[in-house]
């Protein structure tokens, strides 16, 4: 079994299209008015406007071979820093999109 798809809560479709788009130059497939595809984001993706975002459900984190960079993009584009770590290996931040999911992004320790 693999991990096929990742859905992101997005009760409001709209600002999570123009959070994405700007901050990491994603572009969306519309299944109608209720649905969009993410494209452009390294695996299958989905941005679902039926479901309720929150920040206690499975952590999804992206890897930027640049942190800063990827953390002036999402601040950028909106989105509020919550949380920083460095661990053996690496560093990542966490942040919340506009909706109020909880992401991550990582990055190598000699990156």
């Amino acid at each position: 079994m693999k991990i096929d798809y990742v859905e992101l809560p997005a009760p409001d479709l709209a600002a999570m299209k123009a959070f994405y788009g700007q901050a990491f130059g994603w572009s969306f497939k519309d299944y109608g008015e209720n649905y969009a595809d993410i494209l452009g984001a390294g695996m299958s993706a989905g941005l679902n406007p039926h479901a309720v975002a929150s920040r206690e459900g499975a952590l999804v984190i992206l890897y930027s071979d640049d942190l800063e960079a990827a953390e002036t993009a999402v601040t950028g584009a909106g989105a509020e820093i919550v949380a920083r770590h460095d661990f053996p290996g690496g560093r990542r931040i966490h942040f919340v999109d506009p909706c109020g999911n909880e992401l991550a992004i990582w990055t190598k320790a000699d990156a």
